[in-house]
């Protein structure tokens, strides 16, 4: 498994032949509403030249559900799976349409096989009421994306017994969970870890989660050890 990380919340995995595009946000669309949101890091043009075969969209926030990222893989020509989360399934079935695209609502409970990988939809505890977080199973191992969540109880309970690397928001802002308490989810699920979700919009950095078993993700490189 190959594991690349695009910013944000955004993850490009390639497994099987398989390209999985998590949360894509390259462009500026957040700037345009909130000024003070603007990029950090310039957006690398090579991933909108992508051909993903499957998109998962956690929730319906502009910089996990955005027209003007997804406009690039999705079209009346592509074929593309797209599990999305109700709102998120919403937006984008009735933007991009195209018949040959499978818009799969992926609420929480739901799981979805294409080709050797198996996605599970898991809950999130997040302002779209519609939110999720993901686990992915390839290749032996098991991955948890937590899409934007706090640390909730809740969210426990629908998650295997072991994960092998969990990717999670440390920033704090937004209904996330900041450093200290993303600390805590890690160590109660045991699993190595991925601090995301900052660096693009403020000058927080992956770095500085102190988490002991984590991997400090760059933008746009390959994440190696996981």
């Amino acid at each position: 498994m190959k594991i690349t990380w695009l910013g944000q919340a955004g993850l490009l995995l390639e497994t099987g032949g398989l390209k999985i595009v998590i949360d894509p946000y390259l462009s500026n669309s957040v700037e345009s509403i909130q000024p003070h949101f603007y990029r950090r890091v310039p957006v690398d043009e090579r991933f909108l030249g992508l051909s993903p075969d499957v998109i998962v969209l956690t929730h319906d926030h502009l910089d996990h559900t955005d027209p003007e990222t997804l406009k690039h893989y999705l079209g009346e020509n592509t074929s593309v799976c797209v599990l999305a989360s109700e709102n998120a399934w919403n937006k984008v079935r009735a933007r991009f349409g195209g018949i040959h695209n499978n818009y799969v609502c992926f609420n929480r409970g739901t799981e979805w096989t294409e080709g050797d990988v198996k996605f599970s939809a898991v809950y999130a505890e997040h302002s779209d009421s519609h939110a999720i977080g993901v686990i992915i199973e390839a290749e032996g191992r098991t991955y948890y994306v937590t899409g934007d969540t706090l640390y909730n109880k809740r969210v426990f309970e629908d998650l295997p017994a072991h994960i092998d690397c969990v990717f999670l928001p440390v920033n704090g802002v937004g209904n996330n969970m900041n450093m200290a308490d993303a600390k805590r989810f890690c160590e109660r699920l045991g699993a190595r870890a991925v601090p995301m979700h900052c660096g693009l919009f403020d000058e927080k950095r992956p770095a500085d989660f102190a988490y002991e078993n984590k991997i400090v993700p760059k933008f746009y490189k390959e994440i190696e050890g996981i």
